[in-house]
């Protein structure tokens, strides 16, 4: 718990900034609003190649850490943060030129399409400073140093809140640049994030920086990474079908979807960070030959995100018309937004099962497991009953084949991991080191 703990002080710090800016995105406009709804599907593909690469490396690091090979794990952290800045170079130099014709696959209109191009390739500026900082993050924790990624995620987001409202709507003769505003404030706050991430890196003497033995440290972090970048690209490539399905109702429903889905993202980061924080501490133990403090890890990580998927439902039951009412007036994004946090939400805590179970997988050296699972809960689950769902009850039923599909995953995962565990099933594997 200690570990979740300061895990869930950062996401939610991180979640609550974006929030916030979402607020403040409303106060402008409703084309504004969906233009973030836009952009959101984008923002995860590239969140989620790099936490993917953070996965593989923090398995590696953890596992060595766990059999006391100390020097080992340092370099293989140097050589992680070097691959991380080749990778997003690569992401920048293929996306960013093409964002006009993403939104137009996305269903944006011809307005909201063009502040949704404003806001990415400002944005972009800060996705290195940003990726960094992530992967740096994971590869703290799995050194055993859960407290100074929270602090810092948190101060990033605190950078973020505080400027945002500066650069968005302008302060005495400063004038505000609307939704790029927003961009420009993550980009700063970021930037500002990654030299303080650089610091306690070097504080902590864990950056020993070599060119040999790079190769090799690359193919043991893709040996997981590689499987965990694939299988986190199926939730951005659900959500952007998802959102073309939500476009076919107009911007006013995206907006709204845009709106409730942050809202619920920021209970669920809690779940999350349970998952990324007994990611590590089952690795170590797997590579120290604890496993009845791995299976006691992940018993408890199970029942915890359950707890929580009920709790935070009953809170959104509550409190999300309020919230709501807050951000905006229109009745159109305000019923789009209620209608997704009466369904949504309650396939919270299946939802951490899910992570629990994959990032406890990747935690192992055993990638392939989530990857079957996510590419069949895309493919086979969750697209065809959100047609399904669509076609039937409409917008509401984009979100119930969702629910639907998440149980049928969650129940799976659950299993496969127990009998891994313990050893029963045969599992592939991509790495055995260490």
């Amino acid at each position: 718990m200690r570990l979740t703990g300061f895990m869930v002080l950062g996401l939610v710090s991180v979640m609550s900034a974006n929030l916030i800016e979402t607020v403040y995105i409303s106060l402008i406009g409703t084309e504004q609003l969906a233009a973030l709804g836009f952009t959101f599907p984008i923002v995860m593909l590239l969140q989620s190649l790099t936490m993917g690469l953070a996965v593989g490396a923090s398995s590696v690091v953890a596992r060595r850490v766990g059999a006391a090979s100390m020097d080992q794990a340092k370099i293989i952290i140097s050589h992680s943060l070097v691959i991380t800045v080749l990778m997003v170079g690569v992401l920048i130099v293929l996306v960013r030129p093409n964002l006009q014709g993403i939104f137009e696959l996305l269903g944006a209109q011809a307005q909201v399409q063009a502040l949704a191009v404003e806001y990415m390739r400002i944005w972009f500026l800060g996705l290195p400073f940003f990726a960094v900082a992530m992967v740096g993050s994971s590869l703290m924790r799995a050194m055993g140093d859960v407290a100074t990624p929270g602090y810092l995620m948190t101060l990033g987001a605190a950078l973020q809140i505080v400027l945002g409202p500066v650069f968005i709507f302008g302060l005495q003769d400063f004038a505000g640049y609307g939704l790029a505003g927003a961009a420009m404030a993550f980009v700063l706050a970021r930037t500002i994030g990654f030299f303080f991430y650089g610091y306690c890196l070097h504080r902590d003497r864990v950056l020993v920086f070599s060119a040999s033995g790079i190769l090799g440290s690359t193919k043991e972090v893709f040996h997981v990474g590689l499987p965990a970048i694939v299988g986190n690209l199926i939730g951005p490539a659900t959500m952007t079908f998802i959102t073309r399905l939500v476009a076919e109702y107009g911007s006013p429903v995206v907006a709204g979807f845009s709106l409730a889905a942050r809202i619920e993202t920021m209970l669920a980061m809690v779940i999350w960070a349970l998952s990324m924080s007994v990611a590590p501490f089952v690795g170590q133990n797997w590579g120290a030959g604890r496993r009845d403090r791995v299976r006691r890890a992940v018993f408890l990580g199970h029942g915890f995100a359950l707890a929580w998927g009920l709790f935070a439902y009953l809170i959104l039951l509550l409190f999300a018309p309020v919230a709501i009412g807050l951000a905006t007036d229109d009745e159109a994004v305000a019923n789009a937004a209620q209608t997704y946090l009466l369904i949504v939400p309650l396939g919270m805590g299946l939802m951490g099962v899910c992570a629990n179970a994959w990032n406890s997988f990747n935690a192992l050296g055993r990638p392939l497991p989530p990857l079957l699972m996510s590419a069949a809960q895309m493919l086979c689950l969750t697209i065809p009953l959100a047609i399904l769902g669509n076609n039937l009850f409409g917008f509401a039923g984009i979100f119930i084949g969702g629910l639907v599909s998440q149980l049928a995953i969650a129940l799976t995962a659950f299993v496969w991991l127990q009998r891994s565990i313990q050893g029963e099933a045969n599992v592939p594997s991509y790495a055995n080191s260490a």
